[in-house]
């Protein structure tokens, strides 16, 4: 069994690929996780690569118990709502309480099988081997992701309509390639991105903790901080205290970020570029700031140095390449 496997990504675009060379699934709202199981003993790697299989008991028990000497799988921990839908938020607030006995593995590829090295056979058959590992015993927590083979755009609209995150499309024919490619292709129905926090402002009236975390990410082009603006809505007292003192440990002189004309920097708390939050938003305004955005949860996934946007991964994608812009200017 490899003792490491870099996991696939997907690249962002604007459209799902139609054509029956192409299944696609639901793009779950969870942690990514790869599932080591060696003699009875399932492991969760991130893919960050950190063992996180403490915050999983349950999930490593139940996955431990498979009856495979060795295998290895990919797939994501979510938080399943009684709708079916998955969220992230809700799954961030069972691990702060470590309430995670009812958190589901969806289960969507197959990299490895007693013996057997699979990365090289077609996505396809891999995932024909995966489902029949997966017992009806443990469909309450572990569950096999279905596909759709072909009719793309129809899927998204399917999944946008209920409206869930957006979908994977996948060659079906393909090999597994570690990192980010064509291989891989998501659709996002709605707008949503990780960003580093670079500091915080001070809350005004009764609230408590920050105003809003300053956020930027890191240029996939020069490697340099960006500014993105702002997040204040959706936390509770409880995170903004956590956070608050979290981030009065991280106090930094600068950031070296370029401000857009009308932010101060003096009305700014800089901080190391350390915690990677997830956010919703409208759009991107033309000065390359969020609107509207909402905060979803902190990545603990996720390092900070990986996070750039998917806009500058994927050209064709249907948002404003503000960033490149920017940069030249």
């Amino acid at each position: 069994m490899p003792d490491k496997i870099e996991p696939q990504l997907a690249t962002l675009t604007g459209t799902a690929p139609a054509g029956d060379d192409w299944l696609h699934e639901i793009k779950f709202d969870g942690y990514r996780m790869l599932v080591r199981i060696d003699g009875g003993k399932a492991k969760f790697i991130s893919r960050g690569g950190l063992d996180w299989t403490a915050k999983f008991p349950s999930l490593a028990a139940a996955l431990g118990s498979l009856g495979v000497s060795q295998a290895i799988l990919d797939g994501e921990v979510c938080h399943e709502m009684p709708s079916g839908i998955t969220n992230f938020g809700a799954l961030q607030a069972d691990l702060s309480e470590g309430k995670t006995a009812h958190l589901v593995f969806f289960a969507f590829d197959l990299l490895y099988l007693d013996g057997w090295v699979l990365t090289r056979c077609r996505l396809i058959d891999r995932k024909t081997l995966l489902e029949p590992l997966l017992p009806a015993r443990l469909k309450r927590i572990v569950r096999y992701s279905e596909h759709q083979i072909g009719h793309g755009p129809e899927f998204f609209a399917a999944a946008a309509a209920v409206p869930l995150e957006g979908i994977v499309s996948k060659k079906a024919d393909a090999p597994y390639r570690p990192g980010r490619g064509p291989g891989w292709l998501k659709v996002k129905a709605s707008q949503r991105e990780e960003f580093v926090v670079i500091g915080w402002t001070d809350p005004e009236g009764s609230r408590i903790g920050f105003g809003s975390l300053v956020l930027g990410y890191y240029s996939q082009a020069t490697g340099e901080l960006t500014y993105a603006g702002g997040v204040g809505t959706d936390f509770n007292d409880k995170l903004l205290r956590e956070l608050h003192g979290r981030l009065k440990d991280m106090a930094a002189e600068d950031s070296g970020v370029r401000l857009p004309k009308g932010i101060k920097r003096s009305g700014i708390h800089w901080v190391r570029p350390e915690i990677v939050v997830e956010t919703r938003f409208t759009e991107w305004t033309r000065d390359g700031i969020l609107r509207h955005p909402a905060f979803l949860g902190e990545r603990l996934d996720k390092k900070a140095s990986e996070v750039v946007v998917d806009r500058e991964l994927n050209p064709d994608a249907k948002q404003h390449n503000w960033a490149t812009r920017s940069r030249r200017s």
